[in-house]
């Protein structure tokens, strides 16, 4: 039994189900808005939501797309006897979260997010170029129209910014000198770029596409900045071999199997920004015509 791990109606793994589907393997897709109760059956751990329930022994693979394994805690009245409890609960929990990730698995809930200071500074590490980067809570230091910044966090959106609107952070050039000091901020070089990278990692092998952004004012600094009345151009790409014979060296150290990574081409150089162990990639298979979704399905 495959276990699934989503949000509601996210399309790539509505994707990949559909070739599960055709493959006729038995799956379990668990959304976000789902709490188990941990119970025992059998002498076995038997884990039941609403919507779901599940042997933990049946489950042979997983998939962390998005969202995770939520649990019901039990409360009790006595604090002392809450205190104690609340540890067991955790205890057991900790036991089937980790049970889940030792099985055959594309990524974990464990590090579906990671330090975007960390990833820089072991990519560098490795080999890869990375741009010049700094914080600051002034932009004393910063050089105008040859800097930009961006979230330290890997998630840019915020939600219920304003009533009933959503938001997004976006790359930002900086063009002017601020007079006030403000919350520690990430800086980094201006790259003045060929075209952007896309690339899908996936069990050692990647899968990139080229993003022609640069031809945009909206896209050019930030190409999120999607232009729907007339697209970026999307091709297939090829990094060098020594580029991703660096890209499989920082997955391993992150420990992971499956994720997004962006860079920049610039003349001779590859920058290397950012990897998302859960970013989007449907559009690298539908642009480029790579059968990423059944890739996974047969990997599960």
């Amino acid at each position: 039994m495959i276990l699934i791990f989503s949000d509601n109606n996210d399309r790539t793994t509505i994707e990949v189900i559909r070739w599960l589907v055709a493959l006729n393997k038995d799956f379990i897709l668990v959304n976000d808005d789902e709490f188990f109760d941990i119970k025992a059956d059998k002498k076995q751990f038997f884990l039941q939501s609403q919507k779901n329930s599940f042997f933990l022994d049946d489950i042979q693979s997983v998939w962390y797309r998005r969202g995770g394994l939520f649990f019901k805690r039990y409360q009790y009245s006595n604090n002392s006897i809450n205190i104690y409890m609340n540890e067991t609960q955790h205890w057991l929990e900790d036991y089937i979260l980790k049970t889940l990730e030792s099985k055959k698995h594309i990524n974990k809930q464990s590090n579906s997010h990671v330090n975007k200071l960390l990833v820089l500074e072991y990519a560098q590490n490795i080999g890869l170029n990375v741009p010049e980067y700094f914080l600051a809570e002034n932009t004393d230091e910063v050089i105008l129209a040859k800097t930009i910044t961006k979230a330290i966090t890997g998630n840019a959106s915020l939600d219920n910014i304003l009533e009933n609107k959503d938001g997004m952070l976006y790359t930002s050039i900086i063009d002017k000198k601020e007079k006030d000091s403000f919350f520690i901020s990430f800086f980094q070089e201006k790259i003045e770029k060929d075209f952007e990278i896309r690339t899908f990692y996936l069990n050692g092998e990647c899968y990139s596409m080229a993003i022609f952004s640069q031809n945009d004012d909206q896209t050019k600094t930030d190409f999120r900045k999607y232009n729907n009345e007339k697209p970026n151009r999307n091709i297939r790409y090829s990094l060098p071999k020594d580029v991703e014979d660096k890209v499989q060296k920082l997955m391993q150290v992150l420990d992971l199997n499956c994720g997004s990574l962006d860079f920049i081409k610039s003349g001779d150089l590859y920058y290397f920004l950012e990897v998302n162990p859960v970013g989007q990639f449907a559009n690298v298979a539908y642009h480029c015509n790579y059968p990423l979704f059944k890739k996974i399905a047969d990997y599960l």
